[in-house]
């Protein structure tokens, strides 16, 4: 299996903020925006892997500049590192002000996926060959990133043996 640039995942989505995407507030909807994060995520983790993939992981999405009606929202995303079966993948999101031109950095986030076949069971994925210094940046740091993930999904699952599928007013009546 060949190793593969970061360039070969790259995908770029821009679109029209509209009434409908905002809140009360006429800022985009969180969740459409990580709608959108993980929609362009999967098209590069897809490119990369060039087999179906299934999103595993958000990492936290900060959201540090709100995206206004009638503004754009550009979404920006690649491939940063692998692991046998796991691809990690990097997004920028930028709202610009068409009118003026100012442009924000809105969030930035990592999302991790898994390649798998038509029953789901895992594949192996090409390694990635980072070529900027930014690329080299995000590569380096991949490694501690996916063993943060490792804690935090034993965590997870600590919390969800805990607290169980049962209703909470199911738990009251024992």
């Amino acid at each position: 299996m060949n190793a593969k640039s970061v360039r070969e995942s790259r995908a770029v989505k821009a679109s029209m903020v509209l009434p409908p995407d905002t809140n009360h507030h006429g800022t985009m909807f969180g969740g459409k925006v990580m709608a959108y994060i993980d929609d362009i995520a999967a098209i590069s983790a897809t490119r990369h892997a060039r087999m179906p993939v299934v999103t595993a992981s958000t990492d936290s999405v900060d959201f540090l500049h709100p995206v206004r009606n009638g503004e754009s929202v550009c979404l920006e995303s690649f491939v940063t590192w692998t692991n046998k079966t796991s691809i990690e993948v990097f997004v920028k999101v930028v709202a610009e002000n068409l009118l003026t031109g100012e442009r924000n950095v809105c969030t930035t986030a990592f999302l991790t996926f898994v390649a798998v076949d038509t029953e789901g069971n895992p594949q192996l994925v090409p390694a990635v060959i980072p070529e900027t210094e930014l690329e080299c940046f995000l590569h380096e740091g991949a490694p501690a990133r996916a063993d943060m993930r490792r804690k935090r999904r034993g965590v997870s699952k600590e919390l969800a043996k805990r607290f169980g599928a049962a209703k909470e007013w199911e738990r009251s009546l024992k």
